[in-house]
């Protein structure tokens, strides 16, 4: 029995909650992502998406294109809320829902169909709840696999519904840039693009021969993705691989206590957003980018995993303790924080009296952050003599930060 998939993708995600929570935003030229010039495009709204604008493109070249872009910082806090409501709804219409991102899923509605319509009515009908409970638009692509799903969602953007199915199928893959297939990244690309194959139909009439040069082994699986053929199956149990935060800085930092005021800060945030997926992490890395771009990581296992931010600092800053030992004196352009081994939070000691003090306090900062928001509360111990320079960009410290850039 064929199957039905949806792959849903909210419609630049982090930009159109700027733009809903902040309407005097709405229509103009929006970056989410580093306001210090030095950082990186972390979402583009469609206005500014005209001017060659895109997610990771540095932020200095995205205001060569767009001078009058407004750049803001981003809210993951607040865009974890958000997508908590949209798979929410998801739910609602099937248990069979894979999350790629905050903002992106597939949903197996096979066996909804029969309750609820078809899939195309199922689509219609999540649309039109995610527009009427968020305010926000989602593009929505149908298909009998996850491959042909994904392809379909991004033929009609935004706010758009597509379908592939048998009737529609060789029409669509025929001309299909080749960049559109699974597999088939920046470093393949010229390779392949060489070969003459620019489109799926390229690759679909290419012989044995030039497969196996292009590919090896994997020619055959390569040539049947081009046709459209996937059986990779709709997982609910999938998990982040990771969560993480990272800051470029306005200007090189080479003082150890501003660097920590960093660390603590980015894992400050990376354990709001473990918490606020009910996840726990098994493993803290750090990554560092040095003046002249050399970039390294150094990571240490949890035992217990957890959430709270307390333990995670801690092995944070030892990690970088030991980096430091090792470079002092060190340029740093980056830091990040990242947690991996996720798995869900398991329940705490019934009997015991209450929750230690350190969950208590995340909790605490948890909820009032979530009522008035992400800045409202910060750790004292971020803050002190010269704790503006790390952590926040130069733009986020000007009179009028987070507005028109000219």
């Amino acid at each position: 029995m064929p199957r039905s998939i949806l792959h849903v993708d909210m419609d630049a995600f982090y930009a159109s909650v700027e733009e809903r929570d902040r309407p005097e935003l709405r229509g103009q030229p929006l970056i989410v992502g580093g306001t210090s010039g030095r950082g990186v495009v972390a979402a583009a709204s469609y206005a500014v998406r005209r001017f060659g604008v895109h997610s990771a493109m540095p932020i200095a070249e995205a205001l060569r294109l767009c001078p009058q872009a407004i750049c803001v910082p981003p809210r993951m806090a607040r865009y974890a809320e958000v997508s908590a409501q949209v798979f929410a709804i998801f739910a609602s219409f099937t248990p069979l829902v894979e999350g790629l991102s905050l903002d992106e899923a597939y949903l197996d509605v096979t066996a909804s169909e029969r309750l609820l319509g078809g899939a195309e009515a199922i689509a219609q009908a999540i649309r039109k709840r995610i527009r009427t409970e968020t305010e926000l638009t989602a593009s929505v692509g149908i298909a009998p696999n996850k491959l042909l799903a994904k392809i379909a969602s991004d033929l009609d953007k935004p706010d758009g519904c597509f379908r592939i199915g048998p009737e529609n199928l060789k029409s669509v893959l025929e001309s299909l840039p080749i960049e559109k297939l699974r597999g088939i990244g920046r470093r393949t690309l010229p390779r392949v693009a060489a070969a003459g194959i620019r489109t799926f139909g390229d690759l679909q009439r290419a012989d044995a021969a030039l497969l196996w040069r292009l590919f090896g082994r994997h020619g055959g699986a390569m040539r049947a993705l081009a046709c459209g053929i996937d059986e990779r199956p709709v997982s609910a149990e999938r998990l982040e691989r990771s969560i993480g935060a990272e800051e470029t800085f306005a200007r090189d930092l080479t003082d150890p206590r501003a660097l920590e005021r960093e660390l603590l800060r980015l894992a400050d945030r990376a354990c709001a957003r473990l918490r606020a997926q009910a996840l726990a992490a098994g493993c803290v890395r750090i990554k560092i980018r040095r003046a002249d771009f050399s970039t390294c990581s150094r990571q240490l296992k949890l035992t217990p995993a957890t959430c709270d931010t307390q333990p995670i600092a801690t092995c944070a800053r030892r990690l970088l303790a030991e980096w430091l030992r090792r470079h002092p004196h060190a340029a740093v352009r980056l830091l990040g924080v990242c947690v991996t081994s996720l798995r869900p939070e398991t329940q705490g000691d019934l009997f015991a009296v209450e929750p230690p003090r350190e969950t208590r306090l995340d909790a605490a900062v948890d909820e009032i952050r979530d009522r008035f928001g992400a800045g409202t509360l910060t750790r004292a111990s971020l803050l002190g003599a010269g704790s503006g320079a790390a952590g926040v960009p130069a733009a986020a410290r000007r009179p009028g930060a987070g507005h028109r850039q000219r």
